[in-house]
Parts: structure tokens; sequence; C-alpha cells
């Protein structure tokens, strides 16, 4: 796990790549590599490469990065694991001709696995990454980015040439770079409570999608291509028994949790008290001959907000004899961490929960600990989420024969009555304009909502605009390759397709990178997302049971206290913290942000510090922190943005 930088000049002999460039903005990545450093120039100085190494697999010098060919005829830097390294590199060297520098980095196997198979490589690759790759021969770059999205990378694009890394700041870091806001992007982000690839909140910086590689050529050419889509290896399952649908999917996910446990340094698990943490540990545990480590996060016992999981954590530790590690975060915590956490996530992830998450790596470094599995993309592939369920009986009820005209009429009066923007009125105008309910798991704001809170002048710039731009093409991509449609698997492709790689990986990424620790997500190997989308509807909610395909299959490795337990979710107390010393602070910050800039309505702000909406004052708050972090300190005059 590291970071890396870059930059290709179009015209060498004017702009020529200089080392301390990439040095700055390899730099600013330092908690994601401390382990060591390089760079790389290539002779006519058109090309720099950085990077920040945090050693995982091979730890030996010889395996630093950049890493070239002994020819040196393909350079690379990548951020990431590939977990079936090893078989490829035996694959390789079956073939006879490929000379090894390393025992047994996966960093070196893929430049060769580049020179043998050409960018189809990747489709061989199981893991995670962000790759730079420069060939010498053909003077073209490559980047790459896995497929789920697990890894970020970043580009910025002009006539001079394309910079890229793992991290916007370090973008910033490089030649002559403005800021500003990108406010369509802004427009979106109050709907997803993060930016939709490839825009970025920053103008002029976007990032790769996940699944999808660029080539850039040294003439400035660039073509962007999509490698994956969940459908393409997704198998049919017709008549299967549901038994076999388990012993399936229990069977994947133990070969996914078993490829992620190699490494060369000490592992763990997150470990939350739930159904997906719980597997995790379980199948992690099994056939260890040491007690693993397992990291939990709690708080003090006076918050009203969310219920104590730590019980559950402590039994599924104690179940399979684990060495278990806690720690309680504060109001004075998140408070303190509030500046740090902006400045590592580069762009607002408006999550809470990016707080524990950042708590629990922490906990896991300071135990010695530099890789930890974790549990993210679960309740997307096999439905844990109760929200869900709500969804598919609106989308049921959305198809009844009710007149157009009547959903409008509906409208028009809950909008007299001062109701436009509530979240009801919302699903309604999406079934009259015969629309998809879902939206994404994750809805800051609605339409009206929106319009609500921005200033007159993007209020009047967005006016008649809405984020299904941004739903759109999804959807249509889902109807033309999805081989069975269903209102669950709509549910979960928009989800591999924007919450999770945008936001839950995101914030996975940015607050365990920030503490100099991997996290890996087993849920999301390619093999589980194809075989859980192949899965029906009716194995994944049976009888109203949310996760019934996971928890039939893992029901006799937990404990049934945990099989049973309502669903809670790796929560934070924003309702019990906003009300006390967060909500004067939130206030205070949004207010003068109000007054100083043109980008939301006071009144509209003002009617959401009143209803003490915790959610959303939390989602402008992370703008407006970031704001001040990004963009304040640049801006050349008052009335810039």
């Amino acid at each position: 796990m590291c970071g890396i930088a870059g930059i290709l000049s179009f015209d060498p002999e004017k702009r020529p790549i200089d080392e301390q460039t990439i040095v700055n903005m390899r730099d600013t990545m330092i908690h994601r590599g401390p382990d060591g450093a390089g760079t790389y120039i290539n002779n006519n100085a058109s090309l720099g490469f950085g990077h920040r190494r945090l050693a995982i697999i091979d730890l030996s010098e010889s395996a630093s990065q950049p890493m070239q060919l002994v020819d040196g005829s393909l350079t690379i830097v990548f951020n990431g694991e590939i977990y079936n390294h090893s078989d490829l590199r035996a694959e390789l060297e079956a073939l006879g001709h490929h000379s090894w520098q390393t025992d047994h980095s996966d960093t070196e196997m893929i430049l060769h696995a580049f020179q043998e198979w050409g960018i189809d490589c990747v489709k061989r690759f199981n893991g995670m990454f962000a790759i730079a790759i420069w060939d010498e021969n053909t003077e073209e770059l490559w980047l790459i980015r896995d497929r789920i999205g697990i890894k970020p990378l970043y580009y910025a694009l002009d006539n001079r040439g394309i910079v890229f890394a793992s991290e916007i700041k370090a973008i910033l870091a490089g030649p002559d770079r403005d800021r500003k806001v990108n406010e369509e992007a802004f427009f979106h982000y109050l709907s997803f409570l993060t930016t939709p690839a490839p825009m970025t909140l920053f103008e002029g910086i976007n990032k790769l999608p996940g699944g999808t590689w660029a080539n850039i050529k040294k003439t400035g050419e660039i073509n962007f291509n999509t490698w994956w889509n969940p459908w393409d290896e997704a198998p049919l399952i017709t008549n299967q028994s549901p038994e076999n649908i388990a012993n399936d999917v229990f069977s994947n996910l133990n070969n996914s949790i078993q490829l992620r446990k190699i490494s060369d340094v000490p592992t763990g698990v997150f470990l939350s008290g739930g159904v997906d943490s719980s597997i995790n540990i379980a199948l992690f545990s099994d056939g260890e001959a040491n007690a693993i480590n397992a990291f939990s996060i709690g708080y003090p016992d006076d918050q009203k907000s969310i219920p104590d999981e730590l019980p559950f954590a402590r039994m599924m530790a104690e179940s399979v004899r684990a060495k278990h590690h806690e720690y309680l975060i504060t109001q004075e915590d998140l408070i303190n961490f509030l500046p740090d956490m902006i400045r590592f996530q580069d762009e607002p992830i408006a999550d809470p929960v990016c707080i524990p998450v950042y708590f629990v790596a922490k906990l896991a470094k300071n135990n010695g600990v530099t890789v930890c599995q974790v549990g993210e993309g679960a309740d997307e592939l096999f439905i844990g989420y109760p929200s869900r369920q709500t969804f598919l009986k609106l989308q049921q009820a959305s198809s009844w024969p009710f007149p157009a005209g009547l959903k409008k009429f509906a409208i028009k009066i809950l909008s007299l009555l001062g109701l436009g923007n509530r979240r009801y009125t919302e699903f309604l105008r999406r079934s009259g304009e015969n629309l998809p309910i879902f939206w994404g798991g994750a809805e800051a704001f609605t339409e009206k909502g929106k319009q609500d809170i921005l200033s007159t002048r993007l209020k009047d710039k967005f006016r008649g605009r809405s984020s299904w731009e941004i739903i759109s093409p999804i959807f249509s991509d889902y109807n033309k390759n999805a081989p069975k449609n269903s209102t669950l698997n709509w549910m979960t492709y928009l989800d591999l397709k924007l919450r999770l790689p945008e936001l839950l990986l995101m914030r996975v990424d940015k607050m365990t990178m920030a503490a100099s620790l991997e996290a890996r997500v087993p849920f999301l190997d390619h093999k589980v997302v194809e075989h859980a989308l192949s899965i029906p509807s009716k194995q994944k909610i049976n009888g109203g049971t949310l996760k019934y395909v996971l928890k039939e299959a893992f029901k006799h490795l937990l404990p049934s206290e945990i099989i049973n337990r309502k669903k809670q979710g790796f929560a934070v107390p924003n309702d019990d913290w906003i009300f006390d010393k967060l909500g004067i602070e939130a206030s205070t910050k949004l207010r003068e942000f109000c007054h100083k800039t043109n980008f939301l309505d006071s009144n509209g702000v003002e009617n959401i510090l009143r209803r003490k909406n915790s959610r959303q004052i939390w989602y402008l708050l992370n703008f407006v922190l970031w704001w001040e972090e990004y963009i304040a300190p640049y801006r050349k005059a008052e009335n810039e943005n």
C-alpha cells in the first residue's frame, strides 16, 4: 500500500519534468508510505514518477518503487495489492523468458504481466490497485484503477501535460495548479455526500472511475476504456437449491479472505460485532496458530442516539480467541480531529463514519498492526440495509396505475403545504416521471431541498437540473447489461458504481491511510461480487430477513445472538454531539460561511439549524471546513469562489 504521483509533459523541451517537483508531490503523502520513497525521471525529462512506500509484500529494498524492467522499457508506480501475484508469477516463469530482480514482489509481477499480455493483463489480477505504467518504447502512459474502485487515482489534464496521484493534495503540489470550486460537483455533492466520478470538487481535477484505464500518448491524445463491468462474468443462477447457493457464498468468501491474509507484516481485523465483521474474523482466524488481533471502537456510555455494539464485538472476539483491542471515542476526539480529517480527505466525504474508521485504524497501528480486513460491501451485495426493503415496496407501489396527472397534483399540494423538500415528495416526483425510486444508499438533500439551501446565484445556475444526470447513464448501462432486471439488483449495481467507490471505499482508504494502515475488503473480491449479483432476490431477502443467504451460509460459525441481532451499522452519535459542543462550532462556521461566500442561502441554512437536522448540518459543515482548508487561503479576490 502506497502513494503514487507523476507527470507526463507533452512538450518536454519547454516544460521538462524536474525531480524536486516530483518530490514535493510525493511527500505530501508521507502518511501513505512512511517506509520509503523514490523518484524516476526519464532521459528526456518528459516523464516523472514519485512513490511513497508502505511495505507489505516483499520488504526488501529490491522491491522499492518506482520499478523498471531490466531493459528499462517499462516503469511502474503502483498502489495496492495483487493477491494472486504468486500464481501469476509462476505462470510467467513457466514461459521461460522473464528475468526477475525480486524474490516475491507483486509490483514486479505487474511489469512482467504487462510486458507479456499488454493492458489485458489487468483482467487476470485479483486485487485492489491504482497503477501507472510508462512504456518507453511507445512513449505511452497507462493509468489503471481496480474493478470496484477500492484504490483512488486522480488526474489533471491540460495542453501542457497530465498530472496524476493517489491524493488530490499531491496534484495541488504540482506545477501551476489553480484552486477553484467545481460548482457542478458541489451541486451533486449535496445529493450524494461525495462527488461522483469523474468529477472532484476541484475544477480541473478528476478521478478515474473504478474498472477504467486511461491511455495517454506523448502527443496529448487520451483514451479511456471501461475494462470491467459487474455483469461481465456473473453466472446465471437458475435452478440451484438455497443450500447450494449458500455453500457457494461460503466458498467464495472463504477463498477471498484466505487470499487477503497474505502479508509480510502483522495483520488484524476491524470488528464491530455485526454479521459482516464477525464473518471476517471467523474465517480469518481459521487455521491460525496464534491469536489474531481484533480492533473495535465504541463511545462513552452516555450516548442516547446509538446502542453500544461493544458487547457483541467482545462476544465474537472471545468465540475465536482473538486478542481484542478497544477504544472509546469522545466528542473532544472528534472536534480535535476535524482539521486533520478534512486535510486527509482532500475533498469532503460527508459520512460521519470517517471518524470511527480513523480511530480504529489508529488503534490497530498503535498496536503494531499494518494490515486489517474490513467488511465494506456486504450490505450492498447481500441486502443488509432495512431501507432496501422500503425502497422495494416503494418501487412496487410506483408501478400501480395512478394517473401521472394525479401524482403531479399531489406534489403541487404538498409543495403548497411547505412539504416540497420532504423525501416522500421527492419519491412521488420520481414515480411521476417514471424514474427509479432508488438513487443510491446515501442521499443528503432532495432536489427541492438543494434548491432551498443554494444561493440565488447557484439556484439560477442549476434551475431545472437534478442529480438524475449522474444516475441516468448508470441506469441505461444497467438495463443494457443486466441479464435479469430486478429492483434489488438495480440497488446493488448503483451502489457498486457510485456509493461504494466514491463514498464508502474512499472513506476507508483516506482514513486508514491517514494512520499508515492498509485496509482490505474481502467482500468486494470481484468473484464474490459477480456471484452475489446472480443470486435470486428471494434468497437475499427471504421472509423479510435481511442478508438471508449470507446468514444461512455462516450461521454455523457465528453465535446466534450475532446472526439474529438487529442491523445497526457502523454509527456515530451525531444526534447527541450536534446538540452540544460540535453543534455550537458547526452553527458558527455555517453562518460565517454564508456571510463570506455565495454558495448557500443563509435562510435555508438557518432552517436546517433550527430543525437541528444533525446529518444535514454535518454534510454542510464538511463542505465549509474543506473550503476553509483548501480554497479560502488561495483566493485572489473576495468575489472568487
